[in-house]
Formats: C-alpha cells, sequence, structure tokens
C-alpha cells in the first residue's frame, strides 16, 4: 500500500506540504493543474514547477488526479480526435515527470454532484450531503439561467463558467445513450491506452458520483457488470480503474469487497470514505471510522490486505471539524485522522497474515 494525499497546489489549498508531511507514512501528493480548462496540452514548465515542489519535500508526483477529458470526446463528437491528441501530448509531458497513475471519470457534464458542502453531522462536524428529493424535483437548465444571472444561485461544483455552456451541451447529450457513451469510451481507450503503455503509465477510470443517472444524461461506470465491461473495451492492463468506496458505496447493491476481489489486478489507485446511506436515497458523508457510515471500511482494508494491494491509496472527502476552514471535503484535520484509521486497519490485517504464516510454517 502507497499512502498518498490530495493537494491542490501552492495558493490553491489550505493545507501546505508541511502540514502533509507531518502525516505519519505518506509518500505522495496527488496533484493536478486544476486551472487549465479540459482538452488543452498541461505545459511542461507548469508540469515541472510542481515536481519541484514536491521533491523539496521528498514527495512522489506518480498519481495525477485528475486530467479531465473533454465533452467532445464524451459526445463522440467530429473534434474529438484533436481534444485526444491533446491528451495524448498531456501523457507524455506527465509521464516525464514521473507520474504512474492517471486517475480520469466519464461522466457527462458534472465530475459530481451534491446539494449541500457543509451539512451539519450531529457531532457538530460538517460535511457534503446530497439530497435526492432535491436533485429530483431541480430543472438544471433553470438553475443555469438563476446562476448566468446571479452566481449566488450555484451549487456544488456547478462552475458559472461551465453553466453558460450547460443548455447547449444538455441539447447534445439529448441523443446519447449508455451504449454510445461505451463506445466514445471505447474509442477513447483505443487512441490513449498505448500511450500509457509505452511510458508505463496506468489509466484508473474514477466511477460516476453517484453512480446512477442524473438529469436524464447517460453514466456508465457505476456498477460491478459495467467497470468489468469497461475494463474489456481494450483489454490492457494500462486501462483499470480507481476504486472509489463513497462513489460506489452509496449504492448499497455494489459489493464493494466483491469488487477488490475481481479486480484486484486492475485496481492501480484507491480512495476510501465513508458515507451514510439513508433510506430515502439522500446520503451524508462521514469520518472514516466503520461504525460512523454505511461502508464496511473494515472490510475493504482486509480484502485489500488479502490480495496484497500495492498501489496508490488516499483517504477520500473528510468532515469539516476543529473550526477547520478548508475547501469542501478536502481539509487537513479529519483526512488525517483517516489516514491514521486505514493505517490501523492494514497494519493489523498484515499482521494477521504474517502470524498465520508463522503458523503455517
Amino acid at each position: 500500500m502507497n499512502m498518498v494525499f490530495r493537494w491542490f497546489g501552492e495558493g490553491n489549498d489550505s493545507v501546505c506540504l508541511e502540514d502533509i508531511k507531518q502525516i505519519p507514512g505518506v509518500k505522495g501528493v496527488v496533484w493536478a493543474l486544476h486551472d487549465i480548462e479540459a482538452g488543452e496540452v498541461w505545459p511542461k514548465e507548469r508540469i515541472d514547477k510542481i515536481k519541484q515542489e514536491a521533491d523539496r519535500l521528498h514527495f512522489h508526483l506518480d498519481v495525477v488526479e485528475s486530467i479531465n477529458i473533454h465533452e467532445s470526446i464524451k459526445l463522440g463528437s467530429t473534434d474529438r480526435d484533436y481534444y485526444i491528441d491533446n491528451y495524448i501530448e498531456t501523457i507524455k509531458n506527465v509521464a516525464n515527470a514521473g507520474v504512474k497513475v492517471i486517475c480520469y471519470n466519464f461522466m457527462p457534464v458534472f465530475d459530481w454532484i451534491r446539494t449541500d458542502l457543509y451539512k451539519t453531522l450531529p457531532d457538530g462536524s460538517s460535511a457534503m450531503f446530497y439530497e435526492k428529493d432535491l436533485i429530483k424535483d431541480l430543472d438544471p437548465l433553470d438553475l443555469a439561467d438563476k446562476i448566468n444571472e446571479n452566481p449566488a444561485y450555484t451549487m456544488p461544483g456547478w462552475e458559472p463558467s461551465r453553466m453558460k455552456a450547460l443548455k447547449n451541451l444538455f441539447e447534445k447529450y439529448q441523443s446519447v445513450t449508455e451504449e454510445d457513451l461505451f463506445q466514445y469510451l471505447r474509442y477513447f481507450l483505443e487512441r490513449v491506452i498505448p500511450v500509457c503503455a509505452a511510458h508505463d503509465i496506468k489509466l484508473a477510470l474514477h466511477p460516476d458520483d453517484p453512480p446512477w443517472e442524473v438529469f436524464g444524461l447517460p453514466r456508465i461506470a457505476t456498477n460491478q457488470k459495467n467497470l468489468g465491461r469497461i475494463l474489456q473495451l481494450v483489454d490492457h492492463p494500462a486501462n483499470g480503474l480507481t476504486f472509489c468506496t463513497g462513489a460506489l458505496g452509496v449504492n448499497p447493491n455494489n459489493n464493494l469487497v466483491k469488487m477488490i476481489e475481481d479486480f484486484q489486478k486492475r485496481i492501480y489507485f484507491a480512495h476510501i470514505r465513508n458515507v451514510k446511506n439513508f433510506e430515502n436515497g439522500d446520503f451524508i458523508e462521514t469520518s472514516h471510522y466503520t461504525k460512523d457510515g454505511s461502508i464496511e471500511i473494515d472490510a475493504v482494508m482486509e480484502m485489500l490486505s488479502k490480495v496484497n494491494y500495492s498501489g496508490y491509496i488516499r483517504p477520500d472527502h473528510g468532515r469539516h471539524i476543529w473550526n477547520e476552514k478548508s475547501r469542501a471535503g478536502y481539509g487537513l484535520y479529519d483526512r488525517a485522522l483517516g489516514i491514521m484509521y486505514l493505517h490501523g486497519l492494514w497494519d493489523a490485517f498484515e499482521r494477521k497474515k504474517e502470524g498465520l504464516k508463522r503458523v503455517t510454517n
């Protein structure tokens, strides 16, 4: 297990590298050039600057999250090859900086959806919340008009700049089916996987968040069957997964432990977080502690240990605790607590394995 910590960069994150350095066992930072629009090439000089900052504190930059996919690729548009060519150039540029895993997603329009970034939990902390009925009754185009008139209406993750193009995007996606999206992903993978393989990079698809259809937009990275099919679209070791317990775990029908067992050889990056699922379809993120949520974090870590997982792992979204002011879900304190919980589980299961070996021998 290679523990890493997501970092949004100097001047763009309340957490600094010196803070991260004090968390035991963290070997690298998960990074990205967040100001660069999807479809643009990441410049070498910008990548080198991030590497210099990480090298100063002896962090690796093996994992980048995320290099976003331009909508033209997800729509199968006639200009998609231009954006795929740019993506290939970025792959080559990050490979020169030592990147081993690229996390990405193939969600149309929205990378993730929540309705409240700071919902209060019973212990007084706050966390990101998803209210199903609010989403169900929401007309995104109507909201986009309001956002364009007044950015104060913006929902979590809905940047005003993106809203300006929302109506046009929704019109384009009206004719796109799930099967279309599978085929557009296949086309993309057929172009980029050989490049990844040539540069010793693994492409790791993040599941859809949440893993169901939202606003009538097709979503395909939602369950075990679909993830298995995605791996078969281009059946090559460079075509892999980012295993996110939070994104997949809000659907109680997803058996996370079974997924790890079945996909173990193609999971290159793992996001571990807990969520509390409610019967009405709402969910809220919690501490990483197993008993605080609906996901068996202990069982997840036990299976990762059982399959000898050696890939990258990070704590995912944390609560906002101890009056910390931070990017939603990405404060220092609760994610650091999460890391220590994950370390404790991992150490316990690894010691158990060693004990069984000694008994057997």
